[in-house]
Formats: C-alpha cells, sequence, structure tokens
C-alpha cells in the first residue's frame, strides 16, 4: 500500500471529514481516485472515437440526397 501526500483547502477538509465521519476515508479517497482514472480513460476513448469518425468522414466522398433517397427506399415493397 502506497502512502500519498497532499495538501487542500481547509475549509475542503473540514467538509471532507465531516461528510464521511465514520468511514476509512483513506479507502474513500482511494475509491475517488480509482474513479476519475476510470473517468479519465473513459474521456480518452471517446475523443479517440470522434477522431476516427471524423477522419473517416473525410476519406467518404460526399452523398446526393437522391442516392440517400434510393438507398433508403430499395428493398421496400
Amino acid at each position: 500500500m502506497a502512502t500519498v501526500n497532499f495538501s487542500v483547502p481547509e475549509k475542503v477538509k473540514r467538509e471532507f471529514d465531516k461528510a464521511f465521519a465514520g468511514q476509512n476515508k483513506s479507502r474513500v479517497i482511494a475509491d475517488l481516485m480509482v474513479r476519475a482514472v476510470e473517468e479519465l480513460r473513459t474521456r480518452e476513448r471517446r475523443a479517440q472515437a470522434i477522431d476516427a469518425l471524423v477522419a473517416r468522414r473525410e476519406a467518404k466522398r460526399p452523398v446526393t440526397v437522391a442516392e440517400v433517397r434510393r438507398a433508403r427506399t430499395a428493398g421496400r415493397p
């Protein structure tokens, strides 16, 4: 188990201590850190997916309204 030292404003510490009274504060902070890492990785994956979609869109030729209409109605009775 690693030890992490960091400073926070006194007001934040008081509110944290009050909100999580009776709980293992080290566990709470560790859980929040894990969640922050997961959220960061999710944002990074989303950004990569968006970049891939934009790149793909730039590589495709534009489609006319008529082509879209034909594709939508193709195969309908």
